[in-house]
């Protein structure tokens, strides 16, 4: 196992002369080459990566929306760390949710693809790392022994349709991808520049490394995919990225019910730090800014659509 990961930027283009098929064929090959083992190359039985609840590199910060704030400063320190690994639970246990409506919707999208599609053998790829990832993530939640919260039906529900997109209209489903990985990117790659704790700075080094190929897969298969679009798919497109992304980022990004519930974090302390909170409304705009330049490059942010970027608070 390596002992250090360095921490790549997203995977792109090598030029101009590259073309999306190419592209393809190289991320398969990094798949090849550059792939982690959720069990193999995660030392959970090494005493220094064990899960201390009181190690104060839980705690939130005072650039977080709810470090920043009076109440949580006023907590005990065991309070705080508790919080704050709570917290990460919570988003562990969301990331194994995610990844398996995008394992699933990866498996519909391939089965249709034409014999020789190179996408088929990426996508393949890409199924077995998030199912790595998973594996990692519910590994983690279990060890912690906190509880990570419940989804509802209607939660429920919305995956089975995200997963149908994946077929009828892979365009849309791809967008929902870059709504859930965009965030989570965003913030794992500057948590890497605080001082964490160790199983958790080796599970992000490998989720970013292999989440760097999937976001370049996702994006360019829309820069492919979306000119070709007609112009009704196109106006739903623009009308579903705000609404998509929006909704996303919320999702990755706002407080755990369960942590809330669970601490008694008071309401006004609630509004205050995810409400009408600066930080927050920050973080959410900052984490989607890769996706909201593509939507623009892609001509979807229009007239119609742009004051629900506006509404929404992420433009």
């Amino acid at each position: 196992m390596e002992a250090s990961l360095s921490i790549p930027d997203e995977e792109g283009f090598t030029g101009t002369r590259e073309t999306f098929h190419e592209l393809v064929a190289r991320l398969s090959r990094l798949s090849v080459t550059k792939h982690y083992d959720a069990y193999a190359d995660v030392p959970w039985d090494d005493p220094a990566y064990r899960i201390d609840a009181d190690d104060p590199r839980w705690e939130a910060g005072d650039d977080s929306a709810l470090g920043a704030t009076d109440w949580y400063k006023s907590q005990p320190p065991q309070v705080r760390s508790r919080i704050g690994l709570h917290t990460v639970v919570c988003s562990m246990q969301i990331g194994v949710e995610f990844e398996n409506i995008l394992t699933r919707g990866l498996l519909g999208f391939a089965i249709k693809l034409p014999v020789g599609a190179p996408e088929f053998r990426y996508v393949y790829h890409e199924a077995i790392e998030e199912s790595h990832h998973s594996l990692m993530f519910r590994e983690f939640v279990t060890r912690a022994g906190l509880d990570p919260g419940k989804r509802g039906a209607l939660k429920r529900a919305g995956a089975a349709r995200v997963i149908r997109l994946a077929q009828r209209f892979p365009e849309l489903f791809f967008l929902f991808v870059l709504g859930g990985e965009d965030p989570i990117d965003h913030v794992q790659r500057s948590l890497l520049r605080k001082d964490v704790p160790p199983l958790l700075r080796r599970m992000m080094q490998i989720h970013i490394t292999e989440e760097a190929r999937h976001l370049c897969f996702a994006r360019a298969y829309l820069r492919t995919r979306v000119p070709q679009l007609g112009p009704w798919r196109r106006q739903i497109m623009a009308i579903g990225a705000p609404l998509i992304l929006g909704r996303m980022a919320r999702e990755m990004l706002d407080p755990p019910p369960i942590v809330a519930r669970t601490y008694d974090i008071p309401k006004s302390v609630l509004a205050e730090a995810y409400g009408d909170g600066e930080i927050h409304r920050a973080l959410v705009r900052a984490s989607l800014d890769k996706v909201r330049a593509l939507c623009s490059e892609l001509d979807l942010v229009t007239t119609l659509s742009r004051p629900l970027w506006r509404s929404l608070q992420i433009a």
